[in-house]
Protein backbone atom coordinates (compact mmCIF):
# COMPACT_ATOMS: atom_id res chain seq x y z
CA UNK A 1 0.00 0.00 0.00
CA UNK A 2 2.54 2.37 0.59
CA UNK A 3 4.53 1.74 -2.73
CA UNK A 4 1.30 2.17 -4.47
CA UNK A 5 1.07 5.65 -3.12
CA UNK A 6 4.42 6.23 -3.67
CA UNK A 7 4.28 5.22 -7.05
CA UNK A 8 0.62 7.08 -8.21
CA UNK A 9 1.73 10.42 -6.27
CA UNK A 10 4.81 11.39 -6.48
CA UNK A 11 6.61 12.35 -9.30
CA UNK A 12 9.93 11.41 -10.25
CA UNK A 13 13.16 13.05 -9.80
CA UNK A 14 11.60 14.45 -6.45
CA UNK A 15 14.27 16.03 -3.99
CA UNK A 16 14.14 13.75 -0.76
CA UNK A 17 13.84 16.20 1.86
CA UNK A 18 11.68 18.80 0.00
CA UNK A 19 8.30 19.18 0.49
CA UNK A 20 7.44 16.45 -2.94
CA UNK A 21 8.35 13.61 -1.51
CA UNK A 22 5.80 11.05 0.13
CA UNK A 23 6.24 9.37 3.16
CA UNK A 24 3.79 6.46 4.21
CA UNK A 25 3.31 4.83 7.62
CA UNK A 26 1.55 1.44 6.72
CA UNK A 27 0.23 -1.31 8.60
CA UNK A 28 -1.78 -4.72 7.59
CA UNK A 29 -5.02 -6.67 7.50
CA UNK A 30 -3.46 -8.45 10.42
CA UNK A 31 -1.89 -5.51 12.64
CA UNK A 32 -3.66 -5.36 15.90
CA UNK A 33 -4.43 -9.32 16.19
CA UNK A 34 -3.93 -10.99 19.66
CA UNK A 35 -1.18 -13.24 18.49
CA UNK A 36 2.68 -12.76 18.30
CA UNK A 37 4.68 -11.00 16.02
CA UNK A 38 2.02 -8.65 14.30
CA UNK A 39 2.21 -5.16 16.00
CA UNK A 40 4.55 -3.79 12.90
CA UNK A 41 4.78 -0.75 10.80
CA UNK A 42 6.43 0.07 7.25
CA UNK A 43 7.74 3.48 6.31
CA UNK A 44 8.81 4.39 2.62
CA UNK A 45 9.49 7.59 1.38
CA UNK A 46 12.31 8.72 -1.12
CA UNK A 47 15.66 8.16 0.76
CA UNK A 48 17.86 10.88 1.30
CA UNK A 49 20.80 8.04 2.08
CA UNK A 50 19.96 5.59 0.16
CA UNK A 51 19.98 6.13 -3.83
CA UNK A 52 16.55 5.16 -4.56
CA UNK A 53 13.84 4.00 -2.72
CA UNK A 54 13.93 4.24 1.09
CA UNK A 55 12.08 0.91 3.12
CA UNK A 56 12.26 0.18 6.84
CA UNK A 57 10.22 -1.29 9.62
CA UNK A 58 9.67 -0.71 13.33
CA UNK A 59 7.51 -2.72 15.83
CA UNK A 60 6.16 -1.83 19.14
CA UNK A 61 2.97 -0.96 20.45
CA UNK A 62 2.43 2.32 17.74
CA UNK A 63 1.18 -0.04 15.28
CA UNK A 64 -1.60 -1.86 16.92
CA UNK A 65 -2.80 1.45 18.64
CA UNK A 66 -2.92 3.10 15.01
CA UNK A 67 -4.84 0.18 14.03
CA UNK A 68 -7.33 0.61 17.02
CA UNK A 69 -7.48 4.45 16.81
CA UNK A 70 -9.08 3.13 12.96
CA UNK A 71 -6.21 3.61 10.60
CA UNK A 72 -4.25 1.09 8.13
CA UNK A 73 -1.91 4.11 7.07
CA UNK A 74 -1.04 7.59 6.77
CA UNK A 75 0.38 9.62 3.64
CA UNK A 76 2.27 12.19 4.57
CA UNK A 77 2.73 14.81 1.60
CA UNK A 78 4.04 18.74 1.41
CA UNK A 79 5.97 20.47 4.42
CA UNK A 80 4.64 21.93 7.10
CA UNK A 81 5.21 26.12 7.42
CA UNK A 82 5.90 25.60 11.25
CA UNK A 83 6.87 22.48 13.45
CA UNK A 84 3.86 20.12 13.96
CA UNK A 85 2.64 16.90 15.70
CA UNK A 86 -0.28 15.09 14.41
CA UNK A 87 -2.84 13.75 17.13
CA UNK A 88 -5.27 10.68 15.96
CA UNK A 89 -7.48 9.56 18.45
CA UNK A 90 -10.08 7.55 17.39
CA UNK A 91 -10.65 8.27 14.03
CA UNK A 92 -10.56 11.89 14.68
CA UNK A 93 -7.26 14.00 13.66
CA UNK A 94 -5.62 17.33 14.40
CA UNK A 95 -2.76 18.73 13.25
CA UNK A 96 -0.96 20.86 16.37
CA UNK A 97 2.00 23.21 16.83
CA UNK A 98 4.94 21.45 17.99
CA UNK A 99 7.11 24.46 18.29
CA UNK A 100 7.39 23.42 22.50
CA UNK A 101 9.06 19.95 21.62
CA UNK A 102 11.29 20.70 18.56
CA UNK A 103 14.41 19.84 19.62
CA UNK A 104 13.60 18.07 22.76
CA UNK A 105 14.74 14.21 22.54
CA UNK A 106 12.51 11.36 22.13
CA UNK A 107 11.64 10.46 26.00
CA UNK A 108 11.57 14.00 26.63
CA UNK A 109 8.57 14.66 23.46
CA UNK A 110 7.02 11.24 25.18
CA UNK A 111 6.55 12.64 28.72
CA UNK A 112 5.48 16.35 27.53
CA UNK A 113 2.73 15.00 25.16
CA UNK A 114 1.72 12.14 27.30
CA UNK A 115 0.55 15.04 29.78
CA UNK A 116 -0.43 17.29 27.00
CA UNK A 117 -2.99 15.14 25.94
CA UNK A 118 -3.85 13.95 29.22
CA UNK A 119 -3.32 10.24 27.69
CA UNK A 120 -1.05 7.91 29.87
CA UNK A 121 -1.71 5.24 27.52
CA UNK A 122 -0.69 7.49 24.14
CA UNK A 123 1.89 6.16 21.27
CA UNK A 124 4.10 8.18 19.99
CA UNK A 125 6.14 8.06 16.75
CA UNK A 126 8.74 10.89 16.34
CA UNK A 127 11.92 12.07 13.94
CA UNK A 128 13.91 13.02 17.00
CA UNK A 129 16.47 15.83 16.82
CA UNK A 130 18.64 14.39 14.68
CA UNK A 131 15.52 13.99 11.91
CA UNK A 132 15.01 17.70 12.85
CA UNK A 133 18.85 18.63 11.75
CA UNK A 134 18.11 15.93 8.30
CA UNK A 135 20.71 13.70 9.16
CA UNK A 136 20.42 11.10 6.27
CA UNK A 137 21.32 9.04 9.09
CA UNK A 138 17.94 9.90 11.42
CA UNK A 139 15.53 6.85 12.10
CA UNK A 140 11.95 7.16 13.08
CA UNK A 141 10.99 6.23 16.89
CA UNK A 142 8.42 5.01 18.82
CA UNK A 143 8.53 3.45 22.62
CA UNK A 144 11.76 6.23 22.64
CA UNK A 145 13.36 2.47 21.63
CA UNK A 146 11.84 0.96 18.78
CA UNK A 147 13.36 2.25 15.50
CA UNK A 148 12.33 2.54 11.48
CA UNK A 149 16.19 2.82 11.73
CA UNK A 150 17.56 2.59 8.03
CA UNK A 151 17.38 4.34 5.15
CA UNK A 152 17.08 7.66 6.73
CA UNK A 153 13.46 8.52 6.64
CA UNK A 154 13.54 10.32 10.01
CA UNK A 155 15.29 12.97 8.06
CA UNK A 156 12.21 12.99 5.70
CA UNK A 157 9.67 13.44 8.56
CA UNK A 158 11.98 16.42 9.73
CA UNK A 159 12.19 17.88 6.58
CA UNK A 160 8.24 18.00 6.75
CA UNK A 161 8.71 20.06 9.59
CA UNK A 162 6.47 16.87 11.61
CA UNK A 163 7.64 15.98 14.88
CA UNK A 164 5.60 13.49 16.03
CA UNK A 165 2.74 11.40 15.31
CA UNK A 166 0.53 10.75 18.73
CA UNK A 167 -2.34 7.89 18.58
CA UNK A 168 -4.99 6.92 21.05
CA UNK A 169 -7.41 4.05 19.96
CA UNK A 170 -9.58 2.75 22.92
CA UNK A 171 -11.62 0.63 21.22
CA UNK A 172 -9.11 -2.78 21.35
CA UNK A 173 -11.39 -4.87 19.04
CA UNK A 174 -11.27 -4.67 14.60
CA UNK A 175 -13.24 -7.73 13.01
CA UNK A 176 -11.47 -10.93 12.94
CA UNK A 177 -13.32 -13.57 10.74
CA UNK A 178 -12.81 -16.62 12.82
CA UNK A 179 -11.78 -15.25 16.52
CA UNK A 180 -11.96 -19.18 17.86
CA UNK A 181 -9.33 -20.16 15.22
CA UNK A 182 -7.78 -17.41 15.99
CA UNK A 183 -7.26 -18.08 20.06
CA UNK A 184 -6.57 -21.85 19.03
CA UNK A 185 -4.30 -20.72 16.82
CA UNK A 186 -2.65 -18.20 19.42
CA UNK A 187 -2.20 -20.66 22.16
CA UNK A 188 -0.52 -23.33 20.03
CA UNK A 189 2.28 -20.85 19.27
CA UNK A 190 2.57 -20.53 23.03
CA UNK A 191 2.79 -24.43 24.14
CA UNK A 192 5.03 -25.36 21.53
CA UNK A 193 7.46 -22.28 22.38
CA UNK A 194 9.63 -23.81 24.58
CA UNK A 195 10.31 -26.74 22.58
CA UNK A 196 11.85 -24.14 20.01
CA UNK A 197 15.67 -23.56 21.26
CA UNK A 198 15.78 -20.94 18.84
CA UNK A 199 12.70 -19.08 20.45
CA UNK A 200 13.97 -19.56 23.72
CA UNK A 201 17.50 -18.18 22.99
CA UNK A 202 15.88 -15.27 21.59
CA UNK A 203 13.80 -14.34 24.52
CA UNK A 204 16.46 -14.85 26.90
CA UNK A 205 19.28 -13.50 25.05
CA UNK A 206 17.48 -11.28 22.50
CA UNK A 207 19.36 -10.66 19.26
CA UNK A 208 22.33 -10.63 21.12
CA UNK A 209 22.33 -14.36 21.72
CA UNK A 210 24.01 -14.93 17.71
CA UNK A 211 27.17 -12.99 19.05
CA UNK A 212 29.00 -15.72 19.89
CA UNK A 213 27.80 -17.73 17.09
CA UNK A 214 28.48 -14.92 14.60
CA UNK A 215 32.29 -14.79 16.33
CA UNK A 216 32.51 -18.98 15.74
CA UNK A 217 31.71 -18.61 12.47
CA UNK A 218 34.24 -15.92 11.46
CA UNK A 219 31.06 -14.08 10.58
CA UNK A 220 31.37 -10.99 13.46
CA UNK A 221 32.80 -7.54 11.31
CA UNK A 222 35.68 -6.26 13.29
CA UNK A 223 37.43 -3.43 12.60
CA UNK A 224 34.99 -2.23 10.01
CA UNK A 225 35.05 -5.76 8.15
CA UNK A 226 38.45 -6.08 8.10
CA UNK A 227 37.99 -9.39 10.33
CA UNK A 228 35.31 -12.01 10.89
CA UNK A 229 36.68 -12.82 14.66
CA UNK A 230 36.86 -10.12 17.40
CA UNK A 231 39.12 -11.34 20.32
CA UNK A 232 37.12 -9.81 23.20
CA UNK A 233 33.84 -10.78 21.78
CA UNK A 234 32.80 -12.34 25.15
CA UNK A 235 32.52 -9.10 26.80
CA UNK A 236 30.11 -7.45 24.18
CA UNK A 237 27.61 -10.34 23.45
CA UNK A 238 24.31 -11.56 24.90
CA UNK A 239 25.20 -13.80 27.63
CA UNK A 240 27.55 -11.22 29.44
CA UNK A 241 24.62 -8.80 28.55
CA UNK A 242 22.07 -10.54 30.54
CA UNK A 243 24.41 -11.27 33.02
CA UNK A 244 25.16 -7.67 34.11
CA UNK A 245 23.41 -5.05 32.62
CA UNK A 246 20.11 -6.00 31.61
CA UNK A 247 17.34 -4.78 34.14
CA UNK A 248 14.09 -5.54 31.66
CA UNK A 249 12.62 -8.40 28.83
CA UNK A 250 10.90 -6.17 27.19
CA UNK A 251 8.36 -7.40 24.09
CA UNK A 252 5.52 -5.52 21.37
CA UNK A 253 1.84 -5.70 21.41
CA UNK A 254 0.26 -9.51 22.15
CA UNK A 255 3.91 -10.71 21.90
CA UNK A 256 4.91 -13.63 23.95
CA UNK A 257 8.54 -14.00 22.51
CA UNK A 258 10.02 -10.71 24.80
CA UNK A 259 13.26 -10.46 22.70
CA UNK A 260 13.41 -6.78 23.35
CA UNK A 261 16.39 -5.68 26.10
CA UNK A 262 16.13 -2.93 28.54
CA UNK A 263 19.39 -1.99 30.56
CA UNK A 264 21.03 0.41 32.85
CA UNK A 265 24.34 1.03 33.77
CA UNK A 266 26.83 3.90 33.96
CA UNK A 267 29.89 5.38 31.64
CA UNK A 268 31.62 8.35 31.87
CA UNK A 269 29.56 8.97 34.83
CA UNK A 270 26.44 9.23 32.20
CA UNK A 271 23.19 6.97 33.23
CA UNK A 272 21.84 4.35 30.83
CA UNK A 273 18.27 4.56 31.73
CA UNK A 274 16.17 1.47 30.64
CA UNK A 275 13.46 3.89 29.33
CA UNK A 276 15.86 3.90 26.18
CA UNK A 277 16.14 -0.02 25.57
CA UNK A 278 19.13 -2.09 24.92
CA UNK A 279 21.70 -2.83 21.88
CA UNK A 280 20.36 -4.96 19.68
CA UNK A 281 23.31 -7.96 18.12
CA UNK A 282 23.82 -4.89 15.35
CA UNK A 283 24.59 -2.34 17.71
CA UNK A 284 26.02 -4.30 19.62
CA UNK A 285 28.69 -4.91 16.15
CA UNK A 286 28.61 -1.62 14.95
CA UNK A 287 29.58 0.35 18.15
CA UNK A 288 31.59 -2.70 19.42
CA UNK A 289 33.55 -5.13 17.62
CA UNK A 290 33.09 -2.72 14.27
CA UNK A 291 35.03 0.37 15.83
CA UNK A 292 36.90 -2.85 18.29
CA UNK A 293 35.19 -1.59 21.18
CA UNK A 294 34.76 -3.95 23.95
CA UNK A 295 33.02 -2.28 26.83
CA UNK A 296 29.60 -2.99 26.59
CA UNK A 297 28.79 0.24 28.89
CA UNK A 298 30.20 2.29 26.40
CA UNK A 299 28.22 0.67 23.70
CA UNK A 300 24.80 0.86 26.12
CA UNK A 301 25.08 4.37 26.28
CA UNK A 302 26.04 4.53 22.53
CA UNK A 303 22.68 2.97 22.01
CA UNK A 304 20.92 5.36 24.23
CA UNK A 305 22.74 8.31 22.52
CA UNK A 306 20.98 7.10 19.09
CA UNK A 307 17.52 6.20 20.45
CA UNK A 308 17.29 9.86 22.49
CA UNK A 309 18.34 11.58 19.07
CA UNK A 310 16.40 9.27 16.39
CA UNK A 311 19.37 7.35 14.57
CA UNK A 312 20.01 4.34 12.82
CA UNK A 313 22.19 2.06 15.21
CA UNK A 314 23.64 0.21 11.89
CA UNK A 315 24.42 3.58 9.60
CA UNK A 316 26.13 5.14 13.20
CA UNK A 317 28.09 2.53 14.55
CA UNK A 318 29.20 1.88 10.77
CA UNK A 319 29.74 5.41 10.17
CA UNK A 320 32.12 5.72 12.74
CA UNK A 321 34.29 2.79 12.86
CA UNK A 322 35.00 4.06 8.62
CA UNK A 323 36.23 7.06 10.27
CA UNK A 324 38.33 4.98 12.73
CA UNK A 325 39.91 3.35 10.47
CA UNK A 326 40.54 6.46 7.73
CA UNK A 327 42.20 7.62 11.11
CA UNK A 328 44.44 4.70 11.19
CA UNK A 329 45.19 5.07 7.89
CA UNK A 330 46.39 8.64 8.51
CA UNK A 331 43.58 9.90 5.75
CA UNK A 332 41.72 11.60 8.55
CA UNK A 333 43.90 13.32 10.70
CA UNK A 334 43.53 14.09 14.55
CA UNK A 335 43.29 17.87 13.89
CA UNK A 336 40.57 17.60 11.50
CA UNK A 337 39.07 15.62 14.18
CA UNK A 338 39.67 17.56 17.38
CA UNK A 339 40.82 14.62 19.54
CA UNK A 340 42.72 11.13 17.87
CA UNK A 341 40.12 7.81 17.05
CA UNK A 342 41.83 4.82 16.85
CA UNK A 343 40.07 1.45 16.78
CA UNK A 344 39.30 0.40 20.09
CA UNK A 345 38.86 3.67 21.98
CA UNK A 346 35.30 3.26 23.84
CA UNK A 347 35.93 7.77 24.68
CA UNK A 348 36.75 8.86 21.59
CA UNK A 349 33.21 6.31 20.20
CA UNK A 350 31.12 8.10 22.58
CA UNK A 351 32.33 11.37 21.10
CA UNK A 352 31.47 11.23 17.74
CA UNK A 353 28.48 9.49 18.39
CA UNK A 354 27.45 12.73 20.68
CA UNK A 355 28.85 14.96 17.91
CA UNK A 356 26.55 13.12 15.09
CA UNK A 357 23.43 13.51 17.29
CA UNK A 358 24.47 17.29 17.27
CA UNK A 359 25.61 17.48 13.74
CA UNK A 360 28.46 19.54 15.93
CA UNK A 361 32.42 19.93 14.72
CA UNK A 362 33.28 16.56 12.73
CA UNK A 363 30.29 15.06 13.56
CA UNK A 364 28.30 17.40 11.17
CA UNK A 365 30.62 15.05 8.23
CA UNK A 366 29.73 11.64 9.42
CA UNK A 367 26.26 12.95 9.81
CA UNK A 368 24.82 11.97 6.43
CA UNK A 369 26.93 8.59 6.74
CA UNK A 370 30.08 7.50 5.16
CA UNK A 371 29.04 7.44 2.08
CA UNK A 372 28.51 11.12 1.67
CA UNK A 373 31.72 11.86 4.22
CA UNK A 374 33.93 10.05 1.85
CA UNK A 375 32.78 11.97 -1.06
CA UNK A 376 32.66 15.38 0.73
CA UNK A 377 36.40 15.35 1.39
CA UNK A 378 37.35 12.86 -1.32
CA UNK A 379 39.22 10.33 0.63
CA UNK A 380 38.54 7.35 2.10
CA UNK A 381 35.91 5.26 -0.57
CA UNK A 382 38.56 2.23 -0.41
CA UNK A 383 37.32 1.97 3.52
CA UNK A 384 33.34 2.42 2.72
CA UNK A 385 31.38 -0.79 3.76
CA UNK A 386 28.20 1.07 1.67
CA UNK A 387 25.69 -0.91 -0.86
CA UNK A 388 23.70 2.38 -2.86
CA UNK A 389 24.77 4.45 -0.23
CA UNK A 390 23.56 2.76 3.11
CA UNK A 391 26.22 1.22 5.66
CA UNK A 392 25.79 -2.55 5.73
CA UNK A 393 24.68 -4.90 8.53
CA UNK A 394 26.21 -6.86 10.41
CA UNK A 395 26.32 -9.93 8.58
CA UNK A 396 29.36 -10.93 6.71
CA UNK A 397 28.39 -11.64 2.62
CA UNK A 398 32.00 -13.21 2.71
CA UNK A 399 30.78 -15.68 5.24
CA UNK A 400 26.87 -15.87 4.01
CA UNK A 401 27.64 -15.91 0.17
CA UNK A 402 23.86 -15.14 -0.09
CA UNK A 403 23.45 -11.97 1.56
CA UNK A 404 26.46 -10.80 -0.92
CA UNK A 405 23.72 -11.03 -3.49
CA UNK A 406 20.75 -9.88 -1.89
CA UNK A 407 22.94 -6.91 -0.70
CA UNK A 408 24.09 -6.38 -4.26
CA UNK A 409 20.55 -6.46 -5.46
CA UNK A 410 18.43 -4.95 -2.99
CA UNK A 411 16.30 -2.13 -3.60
CA UNK A 412 17.14 -0.13 -0.41
CA UNK A 413 20.95 -1.37 -0.28
CA UNK A 414 22.08 -3.86 2.06
CA UNK A 415 19.62 -5.48 4.67
CA UNK A 416 19.47 -8.52 6.90
CA UNK A 417 16.17 -9.12 7.02
CA UNK A 418 15.24 -9.10 3.28
CA UNK A 419 16.07 -12.71 3.17
CA UNK A 420 16.77 -15.86 4.91
CA UNK A 421 20.52 -16.17 5.60
CA UNK A 422 22.74 -19.01 4.27
CA UNK A 423 22.71 -21.21 7.95
CA UNK A 424 19.16 -21.69 6.92
CA UNK A 425 19.85 -23.55 4.13
CA UNK A 426 23.04 -25.03 4.52
CA UNK A 427 22.45 -26.07 8.15
CA UNK A 428 18.68 -26.23 9.19
CA UNK A 429 16.92 -27.43 5.99
CA UNK A 430 17.08 -30.88 6.84
CA UNK A 431 14.97 -30.60 9.91
CA UNK A 432 12.39 -27.89 8.15
CA UNK A 433 12.30 -29.43 4.64
CA UNK A 434 8.26 -29.17 5.13
CA UNK A 435 8.66 -25.44 5.28
CA UNK A 436 11.39 -24.62 2.67
CA UNK A 437 9.16 -26.81 0.10
CA UNK A 438 6.39 -24.33 1.17
CA UNK A 439 8.20 -21.83 -0.52
CA UNK A 440 9.43 -23.95 -3.24
CA UNK A 441 12.84 -24.62 -2.14
CA UNK A 442 13.56 -28.49 -2.19
CA UNK A 443 17.41 -28.64 -2.19
CA UNK A 444 19.97 -28.31 0.77
CA UNK A 445 22.81 -26.12 -0.39
CA UNK A 446 26.68 -26.21 0.90
CA UNK A 447 28.55 -23.72 2.98
CA UNK A 448 29.97 -20.84 0.78
CA UNK A 449 28.61 -22.21 -2.22
CA UNK A 450 26.64 -19.31 -5.08
CA UNK A 451 25.53 -21.61 -7.33
CA UNK A 452 22.22 -21.87 -9.29
CA UNK A 453 20.28 -23.70 -6.21
CA UNK A 454 21.91 -20.82 -3.40
CA UNK A 455 20.23 -18.44 -5.82
CA UNK A 456 17.12 -20.17 -5.83
CA UNK A 457 16.72 -19.88 -2.27
CA UNK A 458 17.96 -16.54 -1.81
CA UNK A 459 15.13 -15.09 -3.96
CA UNK A 460 12.18 -17.35 -2.95
CA UNK A 461 13.57 -16.45 0.68
CA UNK A 462 13.36 -12.82 -0.71
CA UNK A 463 10.18 -13.15 -1.88
CA UNK A 464 8.85 -14.69 1.62
CA UNK A 465 10.38 -11.86 3.81
CA UNK A 466 9.40 -9.43 1.58
CA UNK A 467 5.68 -10.73 1.89
CA UNK A 468 6.42 -10.58 5.68
CA UNK A 469 7.23 -7.14 5.57
CA UNK A 470 4.09 -6.42 2.92
CA UNK A 471 1.87 -8.51 6.11
CA UNK A 472 4.16 -6.45 8.41
CA UNK A 473 4.58 -9.45 10.71
CA UNK A 474 8.10 -10.10 12.63
CA UNK A 475 10.85 -12.17 10.71
CA UNK A 476 11.77 -13.34 14.24
CA UNK A 477 8.22 -14.79 14.85
CA UNK A 478 6.85 -15.93 11.04
CA UNK A 479 9.29 -17.79 8.44
CA UNK A 480 10.26 -21.00 6.63
CA UNK A 481 13.61 -21.97 9.14
CA UNK A 482 13.56 -21.83 13.25
CA UNK A 483 10.83 -19.04 13.63
CA UNK A 484 8.35 -19.94 15.89
CA UNK A 485 5.80 -19.73 12.86
CA UNK A 486 5.71 -21.06 9.61
CA UNK A 487 4.82 -20.07 6.22
CA UNK A 488 2.11 -22.30 6.30
CA UNK A 489 1.28 -20.90 9.70
CA UNK A 490 1.13 -17.33 7.18
CA UNK A 491 -1.37 -18.74 5.16
CA UNK A 492 -3.55 -19.98 8.22
CA UNK A 493 -3.39 -16.46 9.54
CA UNK A 494 -4.53 -14.64 6.72
CA UNK A 495 -7.16 -16.48 6.26
CA UNK A 496 -8.38 -16.84 9.90
CA UNK A 497 -8.59 -13.09 10.08
CA UNK A 498 -9.79 -12.12 6.72
CA UNK A 499 -11.63 -15.07 5.48
CA UNK A 500 -10.10 -15.66 2.26
CA UNK A 501 -10.14 -18.71 2.19
CA UNK A 502 -8.74 -18.83 -1.39
CA UNK A 503 -5.36 -17.86 0.01
CA UNK A 504 -2.48 -19.57 -1.32
CA UNK A 505 1.31 -19.94 -0.41
CA UNK A 506 1.85 -19.30 -3.80
CA UNK A 507 -0.12 -16.37 -3.57
CA UNK A 508 1.70 -15.32 -0.33
CA UNK A 509 5.16 -15.39 -2.38
CA UNK A 510 3.35 -13.46 -4.93
CA UNK A 511 2.37 -10.65 -2.42
CA UNK A 512 6.29 -10.29 -1.77
CA UNK A 513 7.14 -10.61 -5.34
CA UNK A 514 4.96 -8.15 -6.05
CA UNK A 515 6.55 -5.75 -3.34
CA UNK A 516 9.93 -6.38 -4.79
CA UNK A 517 9.02 -5.57 -7.88
CA UNK A 518 7.35 -2.65 -7.05
CA UNK A 519 10.67 -1.29 -4.60
CA UNK A 520 12.53 -1.91 -7.82
CA UNK A 521 10.32 -0.07 -10.75
CA UNK A 522 10.59 2.98 -8.11
CA UNK A 523 14.14 2.81 -8.55
CA UNK A 524 14.30 2.20 -11.82
CA UNK A 525 11.81 5.20 -12.72
CA UNK A 526 14.59 7.43 -10.56
CA UNK A 527 17.43 6.26 -12.82
CA UNK A 528 18.70 3.43 -11.01
CA UNK A 529 19.85 0.13 -13.08
CA UNK A 530 22.17 -2.82 -12.49
CA UNK A 531 24.97 -0.72 -12.50
CA UNK A 532 23.81 0.42 -8.69
CA UNK A 533 23.97 -3.03 -7.97
CA UNK A 534 27.45 -3.23 -6.77
CA UNK A 535 29.22 -3.72 -3.48
CA UNK A 536 32.38 -2.36 -1.76
CA UNK A 537 35.76 -3.47 -3.17
CA UNK A 538 36.36 -4.36 0.59
CA UNK A 539 34.25 -7.38 0.28
CA UNK A 540 36.41 -9.06 -2.38
CA UNK A 541 39.87 -8.31 -0.38
CA UNK A 542 40.72 -11.71 1.84
CA UNK A 543 39.61 -11.17 5.90
CA UNK A 544 42.61 -10.29 7.79
CA UNK A 545 43.58 -12.59 11.16
CA UNK A 546 43.25 -16.15 11.98
CA UNK A 547 39.77 -17.65 12.60
CA UNK A 548 37.31 -19.87 9.93
CA UNK A 549 37.01 -16.94 7.65
CA UNK A 550 40.57 -15.43 7.46
CA UNK A 551 41.83 -15.16 4.05
CA UNK A 552 38.07 -15.42 2.78
CA UNK A 553 36.51 -12.88 0.66
CA UNK A 554 33.78 -12.29 -2.41
CA UNK A 555 34.72 -13.77 -6.09
CA UNK A 556 33.88 -10.35 -8.55
CA UNK A 557 33.02 -12.63 -11.29
CA UNK A 558 31.02 -15.46 -9.28
CA UNK A 559 28.47 -12.44 -7.50
CA UNK A 560 28.10 -10.91 -11.37
CA UNK A 561 27.10 -14.57 -12.61
CA UNK A 562 24.99 -14.98 -9.38
CA UNK A 563 23.36 -11.61 -10.32
CA UNK A 564 22.54 -12.75 -13.84
CA UNK A 565 20.68 -16.13 -12.49
CA UNK A 566 18.91 -13.68 -10.07
CA UNK A 567 17.73 -11.35 -12.71
CA UNK A 568 16.86 -14.06 -15.10
CA UNK A 569 14.93 -15.98 -12.45
CA UNK A 570 13.12 -12.36 -11.38
CA UNK A 571 11.64 -11.71 -15.03
CA UNK A 572 13.74 -8.68 -14.87
CA UNK A 573 15.93 -7.64 -17.60
CA UNK A 574 19.55 -8.58 -17.15
CA UNK A 575 21.51 -5.75 -19.26
CA UNK A 576 19.53 -3.13 -16.81
CA UNK A 577 18.61 -5.39 -14.09
CA UNK A 578 15.33 -3.92 -13.93
CA UNK A 579 11.49 -5.53 -14.06
CA UNK A 580 10.22 -6.50 -17.26
CA UNK A 581 6.92 -4.91 -18.84
CA UNK A 582 5.62 -8.71 -19.11
CA UNK A 583 6.71 -9.53 -15.05
CA UNK A 584 5.04 -5.95 -14.07
CA UNK A 585 1.87 -7.59 -16.04
CA UNK A 586 2.09 -11.08 -14.87
CA UNK A 587 1.76 -9.20 -11.12
CA UNK A 588 -0.88 -6.85 -11.85
CA UNK A 589 1.75 -4.31 -11.68
CA UNK A 590 0.72 -2.71 -15.29
CA UNK A 591 0.13 0.88 -14.31
CA UNK A 592 3.54 1.26 -13.28
CA UNK A 593 5.84 3.49 -15.53
CA UNK A 594 9.24 3.18 -15.61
Amino acid sequence: MGMYYMLNEMSPGADPLGPDNVLTLMLSVLTGAPISGQSRLTANAKSPLVDGIGDSQSGGFFPAELKFAGYDGIVIKGKSKEPVYLWIKNGQTELRSANHIWGKTTAEVDEILKKELEEKKVEILQCGPAGEKLSCLAAIINMSNRANGRTGLGAVMGSKQLKAIAVRGTSKKFPIANPKHLNVFAKEGVNVFSDNTSMVNLQTYGTAGVTSRQHAEGGLPTYNFNAGQFAENESINGETMTDSILTNRDTCYACTVKCKRSVSTTFENEVVSENYGGPEYETLATFGSYCGVSNLNAIALANQICNQYGLDTIGTGATIAWAMECFNAKIISEKEVGFPIPFGDSHAMIKLTKLLAERKGFGDLLADGSKKAADKINRGHEFLITVKGSETPAHMPQVKRSLGLIYSVNPFGADHNSSEHDPAIENEFKHNVKRFETIGIHKQAKKYSLNKDKVHFALKSQHMNSFLDSANLCVFVWGPSWQLFSPNDCVQLVKTITNWNDFTADEMLLVGERRLNMLRAFNAREGLDRSNDTLPKKFFKALQRDGPSASTALDIEEIIQAQEWYYCMSGWNVDTGNPTPETLDRLGLEWVDI
